[in-house]
């Protein structure tokens, strides 16, 4: 749940990437961080020898504004090891929106159905709802040789229709209009609790 600071006043989200493991979360991360370098903070990368993120990347942006309050987010992403699920379920805690990155080849298409049933799954321990969330997807790697028609991947993933963003993250293509749609339905949430009085 953001946090408010009415003596600085800023509003402060928390974003988390989910996905299975080597999908691209800390591709998306590092693509942002490179690219608005002027609007980021320190990116914070804590990963195993085997360059999966074993906790969480923390980049901090400022995007927006509201009612005079600043809008900052706090981008994260979670392990995509299942070994690392308490880990998860602590990164998630709080979020304000969530981007499930996927991974396009056909090979991973089981383990994106179970990474996504996972994150309904911890955030069903703190009596959340995926649906209740602002969040979005991306189908990412689609520069691969054999992808899964986005067709497909939104019958198996996207049974919300919410927006789907294809990608390939390392180059920086859908990183951003993931993003930006992203926050623009944590800011429209946002607007609607200042609105309905429940911050």
């Amino acid at each position: 749940m953001a946090s408010i600071n009415y003596a600085t006043k800023e509003i402060n989200c928390k974003l988390v990437y989910y996905g299975p493991g080597m999908c691209g979360k800390t591709s998306n991360l590092q693509y942002i961080h490179k690219a608005s370098a002027a609007k980021c903070g320190e990116m914070v990368s804590l990963a195993t020898p085997g360059e999966r993120t074993l906790y969480f990347d923390f980049l901090p942006i400022q995007m927006a504004e509201i009612r005079g309050f600043s809008v900052k987010f706090g981008l994260y992403t979670v392990p995509g090891q299942v070994l690392y699920n308490a880990t998860r379920k602590l990164v998630l805690r709080g979020a304000d929106g969530v981007v499930f990155v996927a991974d396009s080849q056909w090979e991973i298409m089981q383990e994106n159905v179970e990474s996504l049933q996972n994150l309904k799954d911890n955030l069903t321990e703190y009596n959340s709802k995926l649906e209740e969330l602002p969040y979005v997807i991306q189908y990412n790697k689609r520069d691969m040789s054999e992808v899964a028609p986005v067709a497909y991947m939104d019958y198996l993933l996207n049974t919300g229709g919410v927006p789907a963003f294809e990608a390939v993250a390392v180059d920086g293509r859908g990183v951003y209009t993931t993003m930006a749609t992203l926050c623009r339905y944590v800011i429209r949430d946002l607007v609607h609790r200042f609105e309905s009085g429940s911050f």
